[in-house]
């Protein structure tokens, strides 16, 4: 065993005159412990949130969608997107058209939201857990039905066991003057058969399917986007360019990311913040160890002046000190790890910390462990240990001279 390392150790465990050496490097080790088992904790939690509220995403938001650079809306029957239709790799291939309209039930009013989809939306098989009441059902026995978001049901009080439907009104891109306003809109109705909820940017959508949307807008052609989900293990990065390639450069192709921009950059920033807040704990508690380190050089005036006199130079005084601080720490966050790991292991299994209300998802904070965030603790806490036991150990080495002619 390394000579500065063996005795590091034996200073760590030994018993110091000064009992307050003791104190503050149980402090320091105590706050590293907490500050590592904090940020593995809080991590997971970060990690657990984002697959969560991505998962409830995915169910609305295709891996690939295809949108016209500009405009609101563009043909879909072109040669290529009809091949693209049958190509291999499409698992779903959904025709979009979508607008704002003004809804209405039972006297009151809402402005949201409808989306007509072609048949193959309902290939999402997640789509069922997303339902609050009724069921995801957008045609049977040849009656068109809408499935509402929380907001628009909230709004508008709709009962769905209550067979009043909804009134949709949409302007009338035909419409010719006309002192009767209505003249203006095209009015249909159409019965909800169940409430969903997802987020706030999906919950003021009625779907409905493409036909009605058609009918409703006057528009019987074109679509507002083409949607996208892949069979398993397909290189959707590959596929994304390569559509990008062959449609030109009138369309934009998306991937989940970069139609969630704003979702995703939420989330980092969130999970940054946190973890800078925590870092600023460690870098507190963890030079501490400068303190403790400081003073059990001067309960150790006798023995670095005897290691002095046996030809030890300053440089082997010094690494005594700089891996004593590095045990501190290392022990620290070592056990910490090790702590938040089991809590997080308990959390997944039993989920004995609630949210604090009920929710239609989750009830517990949702824990997900990735091995990077072991190693970006580790890095971290690792840095700021060797920066305070640098500082501390020249500190040890300063008034060496001092020392050694004091005795």
């Amino acid at each position: 065993m390394n000579t500065s390392v063996y005795i590091a150790k034996r200073y760590l465990f030994s018993h110091k005159k000064t009992h307050a050496i003791n104190i503050i490097s149980g402090i320091s080790m105590l706050g590293v412990f907490v500050g590592s088992a904090a940020l593995v904790i809080i991590l997971s939690v970060f990690n657990g949130f984002e697959k969560v509220i991505l998962s409830l995403y995915s169910n609305f938001t295709p891996e690939l969608k295809i949108e016209p650079r500009f405009g609101k809306t563009f043909d879909p029957n072109t040669t290529y997107f009809m091949q693209l239709h049958k190509d291999p790799r499409v698992f779903s291939y959904t025709q979009e058209l979508q607008e704002k309209a003004l809804i209405m039930y039972n006297n009151k009013s809402f402005i949201g939201n409808i989306k007509g989809v072609s048949a193959d939306f309902l290939k999402n098989r997640q789509l069922d857990s997303t339902i609050q009441d009724g069921s995801f059902t957008l045609r049977s026995d040849d009656i068109n039905y809408a499935v509402i978001g929380g907001t628009v049901a909230g709004s508008l009080s709709v009962n769905i066991s209550d067979p009043t439907p909804l009134r949709i009104f949409a302007p009338n891109r035909y419409a010719m003057s006309s002192s009767d306003p209505l003249n203006e809109f095209v009015v249909r109705n159409i019965s909800p058969s169940g409430v969903f909820s997802i987020q706030q940017d999906f919950d003021d959508i009625a779907v409905t399917p493409i036909s009605f949307a058609r009918e409703l807008l006057n528009e019987p052609v074109n679509v507002s986007s083409i949607e996208i989900n892949c069979i398993r293990g397909a290189d959707v990065d590959a596929f994304q360019r390569e559509i990008i390639d062959r449609a030109g450069g009138k369309y934009t192709v998306k991937n989940r990311i970069q139609q969630n921009t704003e979702l995703y950059k939420t989330l980092n920033y969130e999970r940054w913040f946190i973890f800078m807040i925590l870092v600023f704990v460690l870098i507190i508690a963890i030079f501490n160890i400068i303190g403790s380190l400081t003073m059990l050089v001067i309960d150790k005036r006798k023995d670095i002046a005897i290691l002095s006199s046996l030809g030890a130079g300053k440089k082997l005084v010094q690494s005594i000190f700089f891996f004593e601080g590095m045990m501190i720490s290392g022990i620290g966050c070592i056990a910490g790890m090790i702590v938040g790991l089991i809590f997080c292991l308990l959390q997944q299994k039993y989920g004995f910390i609630k949210m604090g209300a009920s929710m239609s998802v989750i009830d517990a904070y949702p824990i997900a462990l990735r091995v990077k965030d072991f190693g970006l603790v580790l890095l971290t806490v690792g840095s700021i240990a060797v920066i305070a036991s640098w500082i501390s150990s020249r500190l040890s080495i300063k008034n060496l001279d001092d020392i050694k002619g004091d005795l």
